[in-house]
């Protein structure tokens, strides 16, 4: 059985108080997007197979694709030429949240290496 007990990490002095303001900033703007996508959206080129089409000697079809990873694998979906900016618009928003995230978290563990080199004086 696991006990989980809180414990305040709460260092002092003015290094300690940017952290806490930055940390506050972070949160205020951080709200989970709806319908915000991981991955990233990439158009490629490909060839049909039509001997006597176009791309047959040419560059080939532009075809957009998002590319995410689910359960440690690579998924890869069509997105249709009509979807692209609004799939580009919840790529990007979901970018931004992940990157809040990382802040905060640097945030934190930067709190939790001040506290701790406070408390080993």
């Amino acid at each position: 059985m696991y006990i989980y007990t809180q414990m305040k990490i709460h260092p002092k002095g003015p290094d300690a108080e940017l952290l806490r303001h930055h940390k506050r900033q972070f949160l205020a703007r951080l709200s989970i997007p709806p319908d915000a996508l991981p991955g990233s959206l990439a158009l490629t080129h490909r060839r049909c197979g039509k001997p006597t089409c176009h791309c047959a000697r040419g560059e080939g079809h532009p075809v957009w694709s998002l590319t995410f990873m689910v359960n440690g694998r690579k998924r890869v979906e069509r997105i249709p030429d009509e979807w692209v900016e609004l799939i580009r618009q919840q790529v990007e928003s979901g970018r931004k949240f992940k990157e809040a995230v990382t802040e905060l978290f640097i945030a934190n563990a930067e709190l939790l290496a001040l506290w701790r080199k406070q408390k080993g004086r």
